[in-house]
């Protein structure tokens, strides 16, 4: 056999994916498994490929053309495509290759039935299914036939699809290669797809079967609605039988039709659950085989299951390693802190290490082991309670997983309990004397690592740091801190609570606490209007500004200086970045670019606040917000004294709104704080990075964000002495997966098995349509949504509504323009709800799939004090 051309297929696996494509790959590997049969046959290898692209010049000038095109023009890329398949497929094959196709033939059986199969060198890969890009033929007879379908499998890398997915992948066209595998066709009794694990769930621990009569294409390409089987522990525990009206079958001389079921059979069910379980058996030995959980093709031939592909299910959600075969109940670290996206492995890991409690990576997200203080019914209650305060979506799963009274064992009451359900306030005097001295404490502290990290470089520095992380750890766990904290939240769940008992009034807190002393992140939004204020009467710095890249010009501020008034607008944006600096999208991702390091990153919303502001907007709204909770206060308080036993309501609740006042400000300051440290962390780690860059380990500084922090540790001890080549393949290896863990969704709630909870809302009281989520900050407001996924990329006027999947403290600079706020992430005391009603904005967060249920520039109701939107005609 000519190698060079043709492969037989027992003789690939996995590791020759550039010469046979994941199909072909893939095919390979199962033929080796014990057990598993595959239709035999052969690969006609990339090779083959490369030779046909290379006899048509023309080809090189189309697939430049290609690769200039905006993904997003669609009949460019069908115009262009459809000419590349044409050229590809008027190719003649070579008469060499003709002949060593021809004798494989010959060897299988010349004129026996077969499959012409697509395999791409980009397709099955464990972080992307390229399943349905490509195309499959079936029972295709003859050589001169089979030639045929090879030219149309080369030409259907091409095709439409296949062309947009690389595109919005940016993977480079020229960089893929098309094998074909050509099998010997079964004819089956039935046939269909078996998914190791749940594809809805993600639960590992069940199996589900689709099954039809007759070849599987009628399944894939949704001809008829298949049997569905449900396997869990080697049992049928569900089924459905559908009427399954028509199939596809083979025809003697080649080609598939389709055909009618006998109306007896149609009813019945393809498979037995004797073949189901026995399926099932199959397909675990496979996904034990490849390591992870697959979606396989199978067909029933008399004498049993032919396996005729397996792919990775690239969907599903990975499940933290615990080291244990016993059950787990991870908590999303990053719906607590309002960020979702993937972290790289510098970012995890530090916030790992600098965390309060052990935390565990999985899909490049963070996860808290919660099953300890579910499992004591002494903890459980507290933790419930506080995790829903933070996200009811998080208690409903949660319930979901107690409720099966399986899952989660039950232990004696050792764990400790959670935070006061809103009881008797924490013993800490109403004081803003507290507050003050713990910001002042917090500063010194800061202020030292400052001084001191400056000195230290190599091991020393890392030595310093992993000391710097437990003063980390021991500000953030200041019992005073905490019990400021709880304070101002217990103040307000008790303000909220018994204004609802004796006024009937929902959320009354939301308008009490206006305008709060000591909040750093409201702050931060009203300073960057007084930033608008030095810019505005300045034309040529306007004008400038309008003219700044926020990505690419990291040098503007040194050209600002040169224009008229341009020193003072430069030393407004420095001020300002000295005191929030430190601060991005994402912040809790130490590898994430600070405002400081890409000042471009605020152009936009300056420039908005220029528009959209008069001067003294700052002073002006904090100044309404405290006269409004001023007002409130005594509304409040004189209704109070009008009903029995009032005074001692009134005076009750006085005291309760001074503490609220007190304290509620200060939730935002440790976050500050922690980011504060994280950006001295990083320029310390960035100059190992560049110490790295100049001795030749690494390529570019930034590729130590995909090491962890350990790992980082150790190429700076052992100062580069290593295998550079594996560094450098460990690196590529982590910055694909980051790529791949983007298009994963994080559960709020993920379980040991795999299975993703989102949780519900179990409510009945909102309109028929309207989206539900939780009541954050009080008030009905109609206007334009605006759907927004990056800050920089905002364009906003006054009376817009902010719509997005979540929000940071870096995000507060764009409330002071807004009119109301909608997040897919968050809870009543989420940094968004807390800002949101710092600056009155009607606001709802945890709306599931917000940025994709609401569009662009559509009209909305948000309805603040009741939790839901209505989308408006």
């Amino acid at each position: 056999m000519n190698e060079q051309y043709v492969r037989d297929l027992h003789l690939v696996d996995e590791t020759q994916v550039a010469v046979v494509g994941g199909k072909g790959a893939h095919l390979g590997a199962l033929s080796r498994i014990e057990g598993v049969r595959v239709p035999g046959g052969f690969c006609v290898t990339t090779e083959a490929f490369r030779r046909i692209m290379a006899e048509a010049p023309s080809l090189d000038d189309l697939l430049d053309r290609l690769s200039r095109v905006d993904p997003d023009d669609r009949e460019a890329i069908r115009t262009l495509s459809a000419q590349i398949r044409r050229t590809v497929e008027g190719v003649p094959v070579p008469d060499d290759l003709a002949a060593a196709i021809t004798r494989a033939l010959a060897r299988s059986g010349e004129q026996a039935a077969y499959a012409v199969r697509s395999s791409a060198t980009a397709e099955d890969l464990p972080t992307a299914s390229f399943a349905g890009q490509q195309d499959t033929y079936l029972n295709v007879v003859g050589p001169a036939e089979i030639l045929r379908h090879i030219s149309r499998c080369w030409a259907s890398l091409f095709t439409e699809r296949a062309v947009t997915y690389r595109e919005r992948g940016g993977i480079d066209h020229r960089t893929v290669h098309m094998a074909v595998v050509v099998q010997r066709m079964a004819f089956p009794h039935a046939s269909g797809i078996l998914f190791t694990a749940d594809p809805v769930t993600g639960d590992r621990k069940v199996s589900t079967v689709d099954a039809g009569f007759g070849l599987g294409e009628a399944l894939v390409s949704g001809l008829v609605n298949p049997d569905v089987f449900t396997v869990r522990d080697g049992e049928v525990v569900a089924k459905a039988i559908a009427a399954k009206q028509r199939a596809l079958t083979a025809l003697p001389a080649g080609g598939t039709r389709e055909v009618t079921i006998d109306v007896q059979q149609q009813e019945q069910p393809a498979l037995t659950d004797a073949q189901v379980v026995q399926l099932v058996e199959l397909g675990r030995r496979i996904e034990a085989h490849f390591g992870r959980p697959q979606d396989i093709e199978w067909c029933l031939v008399d004498d049993g299951f032919r396996i005729v592909q397996s792919r990775p299910i690239t969907t599903l959600f990975p499940v933290p390693e615990s080291g244990d075969r016993e059950n787990h109940v991870y908590v999303s670290v990053g719906h607590g802190q309002m960020m979702t996206d993937p972290m790289k492995p510098l970012g995890y890991s530090m916030w790992q290490l600098t965390a309060m409690v052990a935390m565990h990576e999985a899909g490049g997200r963070l996860f808290v082991d919660v099953t300890p203080r579910l499992a004591s019914p002494a903890s459980r209650a507290g933790l419930l309670d506080a995790l829903g305060k933070g996200d009811p979506l998080i208690r409903d799963a949660l319930e979901t997983v107690l409720d099966r009274g399986d899952f989660v064992p039950s232990l004696p009451d050792a764990g400790p309990g959670g935070p006061p359900a809103g009881g008797a306030p924490a013993p800490i005097e109403t004081d803003p004397a507290v507050v003050t001295e713990l910001i002042e404490r917090s500063r010194v502290s800061i202020a030292a690592l400052e001084r001191d990290i400056r000195t230290k470089s190599g091991p020393a520095l890392f030595d310093f740091l992993l000391e710097a992380f437990e003063e980390h750890k021991r500000v953030l766990s200041d019992p005073q801190s905490i019990q400021a904290i709880m304070a101002g939240m217990e103040a307000t769940w008790w303000l909220n609570d018994k204004l609802q008992e004796w006024l009937g009034e929902k959320n009354a807190a939301d308008t009490l606490t206006l305008s709060a002393p000591d909040n750093i992140t409201s702050e931060m939004g009203l300073a960057l209007l007084d930033v608008a204020d030095v810019i505005r009467p300045l034309p040529e710095v306007v004008a400038f500004l309008q003219g700044v890249d926020h990505v690419e010009d990291e040098a503007f501020l040194d050209e600002l200086a040169k224009l008229p008034g341009g020193a003072e607008a430069r030393d407004a944006i420095e001020a300002y970045f000295d005191r929030y600096g430190m601060r991005c999208v994402g912040e809790i991702d130490i590898t994430r670019p600070r405002w400081r390091e890409r000042p471009g990153t605020l152009v936009p919303v300056i420039l908005d606040n220029v528009r959209n502001f008069e001067p003294g907007a700052a002073e002006r709204r904090f100044e309404q917000g405290r006269q409004k909770a001023q007002q409130k206060e005594q509304d409040v308080l004189s209704r109070l004294r009008a009903l029995p036993d009032g005074e001692r309501k009134a005076d009750e609740t006085k005291r309760m709104i001074d503490r609220v006042r007190t304290f509620i400000g200060y939730r935002e300051y440790p976050k500050y704080g922690i980011i504060s440290r994280y950006f001295l962390y990083k320029q310390a780690l960035m100059e190992e990075a560049g110490r790295l860059v100049q001795a030749g380990v690494i390529p570019e500084r930034e590729d130590v964000f995909h090491l962890t922090f350990q790992e980082l540790h150790e190429v700076v001890r052992s100062n580069g002495v290593g295998d550079r080549q594996a560094l450098e393949q460990l690196v590529q290896q982590r910055k694909e997966a980051f790529r791949a863990y983007h298009a994963l969704t994080p559960p709020r709630v993920l379980t040991s098995d795999g299975e993703a909870l989102t949780g519900a809302y179990r409510r009945d009281d909102v309109p028929a349509g309207a989206l539900v989520g939780v009541p954050v900050s009080a008030g009905t407001v109609e206007g334009r949504a605006r759907v927004i996924l990056d800050m920089a990329e905002a364009d906003l006027e006054a009376g817009d509504i902010l719509v997005t999947a979540f929000t940071d403290p870096s995000w507060s600079p764009l409330f002071v323009g807004i009119a109301g706020l909608v997040t897919e992430v968050g809870g009543l005391m989420t940094h968004g709800a807390v800002i949101a009603r710092e600056y009155g904005l009607p606001a709802v967060v945890g709306v599931e799939r917000a940025t994709r249920l609401i569009r662009d520039g559509q009209r909305i109701r948000v309805h603040g004090t009741d939790g839901y939107i209505e989308i408006l005609p």
